[in-house]
């Protein structure tokens, strides 16, 4: 009777099983990292949004009720816009920066698999090659 692949002593087996089974739980749990993270920065962003419009909604509101004077030049108000304008930019090139290198992560860990299987293919005809050898001094 054959034994199961959890019963099995062989060390590489076990190795194997394990590692298979490692890596299943992390693909299954992945995803829901990655949604939990998109979740966070989306409370972040929100979180932001709600402070920066409380702070104005309570500075307008003590202004008009102070009566000052609400109105700002037009030099001002290019400045308020032009500091909005160059916060995009900065986010849109952050963006392409962090999407940019993870393009050329996932193509070097493309590269890295396949060069672990050229590795990997090569070690075992060295092996293989080694192994012949012995066998052969073995034999004579």
């Amino acid at each position: 009777m054959a034994k199961s692949p959890n019963e099995t002593k062989d060390i590489f087996n076990v190795s194997k099983n394990n590692v298979e089974r490692y890596f299943e739980e992390v693909e299954k749990i992945s995803p829901k990292y990655h949604q939990s993270i998109a979740k966070l920065q989306q409370d972040y962003i929100d979180a932001w949004k709600t402070v920066i419009n409380s702070a104005i909604s309570l500075e307008q509101e003590y202004a008009l009720k102070a009566g000052y004077k609400t109105e700002a030049s037009e030099s001002v108000l290019r400045t308020i816009r032009d500091i909005t304008d160059i916060s995009l930019q900065a986010y849109a090139t952050q963006n392409k920066i962090t999407v940019d290198t993870s393009e050329a992560t996932k193509e070097a860990f493309k590269m890295f698999n396949q060069n672990i299987k050229s590795f990997s293919s090569l070690n075992k005809e060295i092996m293989g090659y080694i192994m012949s050898i012995f066998e052969q001094k073995l034999n004579t």
